[in-house]
């Protein structure tokens, strides 16, 4: 069973080896009555580029601030290269930031939008302009610095905010939801642009985001949070192929969950069969929560109308229903064994076509131990 001192443990596990370039320690937000930060902490090493990933009001964004000076903490420490920031204002703090709106000025050119932090830092001419050029090369759009940000669209003026918030070569990047205002399409060409740009660069980076696929398409690290607590800190496959809560099961990617009850040591009974599972340690007879991913089970074929030895965690079940979703077949199964309970299996194209898939037909299916795991259930589930 996951305890919070287990949770604990596996945070400190997920941290980067090494000097830490960002450290969080201890740290605490209220306001007012609501604690929307509690006791987190977090270590974050140079040049690598960590996802802040959760539902709306989870504490992401209220974490991005407090690293940024723009809501100090209530309690904690900010470390950053090695320097204590707790206390500083935002402009004595060595980041640059990129918002969902944008934020540029509408009413000055894009070198302008651009060379306005280095106009401030007292440059000259010549160096601002020579930055500039460089900045509008590196996010590809050379010919563009003349126009106003209302002449661009919304994946270039993105672009354009991300040159201005690393103009000054900050040592941290702070992207709050940078392409939640984008289309789908612009949104996934960009997500690939600003990852290529942050390797390049090597700058350390904090992505905060409600886009699950955008988390693991881009991420070194994903931070899971979930009520203003860390759930889960761990590397995109960590995160998607062994999630360490129910939350983090349920909230990255599909998954079914079964209610169940345990069994022997690493044994879990659903409905009316017993199964072979990963990380089983309940007490026998706990009321648990047995987890799979469709794409996990593994479709063996029509059920035989002899007796046959059949594989571990294997059941026969029938396709209610089938929904082509282009690269693979989602099929809804039922099964006697697993009572009222339904599946949803994810099958490629190529297993549909040689197994001869169709709805009302019966078929086996094989539950891989260690793809079913097995957690703790809610209380009132």
């Amino acid at each position: 069973m996951l305890t919070e001192a287990t949770r604990e443990l596996d945070a400190d596990e997920a941290q980067p080896q090494g000097e830490a370039y960002l450290k969080i320690d201890g740290l605490w937000k209220a306001f007012g009555d609501f604690i929307a930060l509690r006791d987190i902490s977090l270590s974050i090493s140079e040049g690598e580029f960590v996802c802040f990933l959760g539902p709306s009001g989870c504490g992401k964004t209220t974490l991005l601030r407090a690293i940024a000076g723009l809501d100090i903490q209530s309690r904690g420490s900010i470390e950053q290269a090695g320097n204590d920031i707790s206390n500083l204002p935002p402009a004595e703090r060595d980041f640059g930031i990129v918002f969902q709106s944008y934020a540029l000025f509408p009413n000055l050119t894009i070198e302008k939008n651009i060379s306005f932090g280095l106009e401030n830092a007292g440059l000259s001419k010549t160096a601002i302009s020579a930055r500039v050029t460089e900045l509008l090369e590196l996010v590809g759009l050379p010919d563009q610095g003349k126009k106003y940000p209302a002449q661009l669209s919304g994946g270039q003026q993105q672009r354009i905010a991300l040159a201005r918030a690393i103009a000054m070569s900050p040592g941290l990047l702070l992207l709050d939801e940078p392409l939640s205002a984008l289309d789908a399409k612009v949104r996934v060409h960009l997500r690939h642009e600003v990852k290529d740009l942050q390797r390049k660069l090597g700058i350390t980076t904090i992505m905060v985001t409600h886009d699950q696929e955008e988390a693991l398409s881009m991420a070194d690290r994903i931070v899971v949070m979930n009520h203003g607590v860390i759930e889960q800190i761990g590397t995109p496959t960590d995160i998607y192929r062994e999630p360490a809560t129910l939350f983090v099961a349920d909230f990255i990617g599909e998954m079914n969950k079964l209610p169940a009850i345990a069994a022997a040591a690493g044994m879990v009974t659903i409905g009316q069969k017993d199964f072979k599972s990963s990380g089983s340690d309940f007490p026998p007879g706990s009321e648990v929560i047995a987890a799979v991913r469709p794409e996990d089970i593994i479709p063996h074929g029509e059920a035989a109308k002899e007796p046959m030895e059949e594989p571990d965690n294997a059941i026969t079940c029938r396709i209610t229903e089938m929904e082509f979703l282009g690269s693979f077949w989602r099929c809804r199964l039922t099964s006697e064994a697993l009572g009222a309970q339904e599946l949803i299996a994810d099958f490629s194209i190529n297993a549909v076509r040689r197994l001869e898939l169709e709805a009302e037909k019966d078929l086996v299916i094989e539950i891989p131990s260690n793809r079913l795991k097995v957690f703790a259930r809610p209380a009132g589930e």
